[in-house]
């Protein structure tokens, strides 16, 4: 009987280096950097079928491995991906471990005022928010702004992504006006990144539940629809690839159609989000 396997990585079998277990006596200490983008690409393979505990493993490993071989920029970016990781996955105190950590690394290696600060203090105020600590969020939100916003050069992507998320924590501290102004920056932003309808759509969303928040359901009924019927065009015009990143948006954008009673949308995203999972898994995850 012929089964289908996907192929295995090293961190599926090979115990990491000891920590303990050096260059001989004498020789010269080397750093031995991990490759940070066949460690992305691999995880987007476990993310787009959903293997959240390979993902964990995946990373893991390699966290050793950037200890061992003294790569502290490898340590720095594996506990960023670590905090998205257990963001998504709900563990709040894993998050928050991998978080401290984070931020401890990027004081140590000088990075503060850098764009990679502003990127790191994104992705743990993301993870603080996410679990309900929203004035600790929006601190580091307001330092990541000021990062970015003193970089010229710093990518229309994070600025949207820096401000969108800036506006949800905004919103459930009651901030309305400055909500409002994040989220309509986050879409200017966007409105420059190539295949950014996805993102434009869930910031719409998020402007849905804002409104919702502030005024009610029935006082803001018809600003709510309208946003709801910008964002569900935004993700049927996109030329965006119908990848797993797009089936994330799907499937996270659905359950806002279906609350606001838009259930053909809601399923159509749905199904489109699963039937792309489908579709990788029969690809073997590419």
């Amino acid at each position: 009987m012929n089964v289908n396997r996907d192929p295995i990585s090293p961190e599926d079998y090979v115990e990491p280096r000891c920590l303990l277990c050096g260059d001989p006596f004498g020789a010269e200490e080397r750093m031995r950097p991990i490759p940070q983008q066949r460690i992305i690409e691999k995880m987007d393979e476990y993310m787009s079928r959903r293997d959240y505990p390979g993902a964990e493993r995946h990373l893991l490993y390699w966290l050793e491995e950037a200890k061992v071989g003294g790569d502290r920029r490898g340590e720095f970016f594996i506990y960023g991906e670590l905090v998205g990781h257990y963001r998504k996955t709900g563990e709040r105190e894993k998050a928050f471990d991998a978080a401290e950590n984070e931020l401890r690394l990027l004081r140590e290696l000088g990075y503060d005022g850098t764009v990679s600060a502003g990127t790191a203090c994104v992705n743990v105020a993301t993870a603080y928010s996410a679990f309900g600590e929203n004035e600790r969020a929006l601190e580091l939100f307001r330092r990541a702004r000021e990062n970015y916003e003193s970089n010229a050069s710093v990518d229309p992507a994070l600025l949207g992504g820096l401000y969108n998320n800036m506006g949800l924590v905004c919103v459930a501290l009651s901030r309305f006006g400055e909500a409002d102004d994040s989220y309509r920056r986050a879409l200017s932003e966007m409105e420059k990144v190539k295949f950014g309808e996805p993102e434009q759509a869930i910031t719409y969303l998020n402007m849905a539940n804002a409104v919702e928040a502030e005024l009610g359901l029935e006082e803001g009924e018809s600003r709510i629809f309208d946003l709801l019927d910008r964002a569900k065009e935004l993700l049927d015009k996109t030329e965006h690839p119908r990848d797993g990143y797009y089936a994330f948006v799907c499937e996270k954008c659905a359950p806002t159609f279906g609350y606001y009673g838009y259930f053909a949308d809601a399923r159509d995203l749905s199904d489109r989000a699963e039937a792309i999972y489908e579709d990788i898994k029969r690809k073997g995850g590419r």
